[in-house]
């Protein structure tokens, strides 16, 4: 094992897939000679050259476009799109093109591409640079979405998002680049579609995703220390495929439910869970499911206010204590 940041296995997670398939490629706005805007991609250029490593033109539909031809082609190429929030430009292609390909071709045409992105806030880049988008590409048939938290599951996913024959887009948290955590040395490949219980705990769930995975950890903490309340945690990591099953048997263990998310609180990730454990999971709970989230506005820049929209370890504290009763 080794210790690497976030950032880091971003870099290791593409290399790996690179050394084992030589149909892989990655291009996107400076990530060869300059190793990314974030550092994500450092070393990737020096190793594979430029052949299979390309810095574009600042066009993301010049770099989806070409992404998607590069598919149909028979390459399995991974794109950068520098922030979420550019989806924006490129939305036609993502969600008209590359979602509904293998399906209108009745299988004919695969496209086995990723999309990689820098998502999220709380690192004052202001209202055009910080979204959380994940439950844009969540709403649209045909793409699979993952998100991870650790740097061990940055590698793994990415591995797994290379190998899978749909187009993933896998969204990378600007405010988790600097975590460490251990990852695999070796051949390191995880499973789409497969949330993980980080917690264990009696009294209630806690489910969430990226950046608000260590916090909802953090909380669980004080709520056990503080108030005696146990938790649950579970880290979605997928949106798509999503793994209903780990969520509602943790949701039966402990009888209530309470999701953390960074997107704004109109149609995120959160009301679809809320929404299968209604329908599946009703008769297990002891009280109202709960939906921890940030406000339906653009997110600000000055830095007590982004602080307060976007949920906080204290914040998920105090929501979960008042409504524990």
């Amino acid at each position: 094992m080794a210790e690497l940041t976030y950032r880091e296995a971003v870099a290791a997670g593409i290399a790996q897939e690179m050394r084992r398939d030589e149909r892989v490629v990655f291009l996107g706005e400076d990530v060869a000679a300059a190793g990314g805007v974030f550092k994500t991609t450092v070393g990737l250029l020096e190793e594979f050259g430029p052949k299979r490593v390309r810095d574009t033109p600042i066009s993301e539909q010049a770099i989806i476009g070409a992404t998607m031809g590069a598919a149909m082609t028979g390459l399995r190429p991974i794109a950068e799109i520098m922030f979420s929030d550019f989806f924006a430009v490129c939305w036609d292609l993502v969600a008209n093109q590359i979602a509904k390909t293998r399906y209108m071709t009745a299988g004919q045409v695969t496209l086995p591409l990723v999309i990689r992105t820098a998502n999220g806030g709380g690192v004052r880049f202001g209202a055009q640079h910080s979204q959380s988008v994940e439950n844009w590409a969540m709403a649209i048939p045909g793409l699979k979405v993952v998100a991870p938290s650790t740097a061990a599951d940055v590698k793994g996913l990415m591995a797994a998002a290379v190998r899978s024959d749909d187009p993933v887009i896998f969204f990378e948290h600007k405010g988790l680049f600097g975590t460490k955590g251990e990852v695999p040395d070796d051949e390191h490949v995880d499973e789409l579609g497969a949330a993980k219980v980080l917690r264990e705990g009696k009294d209630a769930t806690i489910v969430a995703l990226a950046m608000m995975v260590p916090r909802a950890l953090e909380a669980a903490k004080i709520l056990q220390a503080e108030h005696g309340i146990s938790a649950t945690v579970v880290d979605v990591r997928s949106l798509v495929p999503l793994d209903v099953q780990t969520i509602l048997e943790a949701v039966r263990k402990t009888g209530r439910l309470f999701t953390v998310e960074e997107n704004p609180r109109l149609c995120g990730w959160g009301a679809e869970i809320v929404s299968i454990v209604g329908e599946e999971a009703f008769y297990d709970l002891d009280g109202p499911m709960v939906r921890i989230t940030t406000p339906h506005v653009p997110l600000p820049c000055a830095d007590a206010l982004e602080d307060a929209t976007i949920p906080s370890v204290a914040r998920i504290v105090e929501t979960v204590r008042t409504s524990m009763g």
